[in-house]
């Protein structure tokens, strides 16, 4: 005859556990050696932002001297921050020496 006794194992539950990755903004800063059209252009190319939200970014960064243009996991800020460096000077201001200058940072 068959057991009949209940079955006394217990079965482990899977936990599912939820990583946080650390986000990070990247900041696009203020000079006098970039022209607005420059910034959208460079925005909409790097990170694929609407005319108007670029121009939007672009005012601020002019009045407030810095805006975050994105925020991400760590290794992709650095990248965008990297790009924005690597971007190149503005053709339309002859004295124009490179790129606009970026960091990022924690967001809280």
């Amino acid at each position: 005859m068959a057991s009949t006794a209940p079955d006394t194992t217990k079965k482990k539950k899977k936990r599912s556990r939820v990583i946080h990755i650390p986000r990070y903004h990247v900041i696009l800063h203020d000079d006098d050696d970039h022209t607005y059209e420059y910034v959208i252009e460079m925005l909409m190319d790097i990170f694929h932002h609407s005319a108007e939200k670029a121009y939007q970014m672009a005012v601020e960064v002019d009045t407030k001297s810095r805006v975050i243009v994105d925020t991400t996991s760590k290794e992709r800020a650095e990248l965008k921050r990297d790009q924005i460096h690597a971007y190149g000077a503005d053709w339309r201001i002859p004295h124009c020496k490179g790129s606009m200058s970026a960091s990022i940072e924690p967001a809280e």
